[in-house]
């Protein structure tokens, strides 16, 4: 039985629309052009952005990450590679990214092939990073089990000590992810549900444009 507060729940789209004879060729430019938007609108952390990956046996999995930047190279974050997503990437490198910006009334959805960038890439951003962020990449065996929140602080107040007059090592498990797209898709919210959906498909060197019914 429906939940009647949960099923009419509902907002209806009407900011803008978006059309196949308009875009940019290439959805690179395309992201760029609604990338700009979404920093100039000052929405809160725009470079948020879902990460599904999923098993060789096929449990999916999805979590939360941030973009760092973009080129007609891919799509890159980093994160720990001996995480739970780095497991599954290993074993099974087709990944997808979602970003929602709801008050833009827009979605971006990336499928594509995950590899790991060049080292000098992560070591570039690592050193980049606040202090307390590259002690805590250091000290969080991410995804596995620990005993309690104090000993990780712990962890962390150990090599705060160690590392007053020097700056840390990035380690060898953290570092950059690229995504390679193989479609992207451009959704603009519009009236009624009847939506407008852009699809970018790679054949070869090129992209086909075309239209999804929503």
């Amino acid at each position: 039985m429906l939940n009647k507060q949960v099923a009419d729940l509902r907002k209806d789209y009407r900011l803008a629309s978006l059309d196949e004879q308009e875009v940019a060729q290439d959805p690179f430019a395309q992201f760029e052009h609604w990338w700009k938007d979404a920093t100039t609108s000052e929405l809160d952390e725009p470079n948020a952005m879902t990460l599904a990956t999923s098993t060789p046996d096929g449990y999916p999995s999805a979590r939360i990450v941030l973009l760092k930047t973009f080129s007609t190279d891919g799509f890159i974050f980093f994160t720990n590679y001996e995480s739970r997503k780095a497991v599954e990437m290993a074993a099974n490198p087709k990944v997808s990214l979602l970003f929602f910006w709801r008050e833009l009334e827009r979605q971006v959805r990336i499928d594509g092939i995950v590899s790991k960038t060049a080292a000098d890439i992560s070591d570039e951003y690592y050193n980049s990073r606040p202090l307390g962020s590259r002690i805590s990449a250091i000290v969080s065996p991410q995804s596995r089990v620990v005993p309690h929140r104090t000993f990780l602080e712990e962890q962390v107040r150990i090599l705060a000590e160690k590392y007053v007059l020097e700056a840390p090592k990035r380690p060898d498990y953290w570092g950059g992810y690229v995504v390679k797209p193989e479609r992207v898709e451009f959704w603009q919210g519009r009236s009624n549900r009847l939506h407008d959906r852009i699809l970018y498909r790679k054949e070869e060197e090129s992209w086909k444009i075309e239209r999804l019914a929503p």
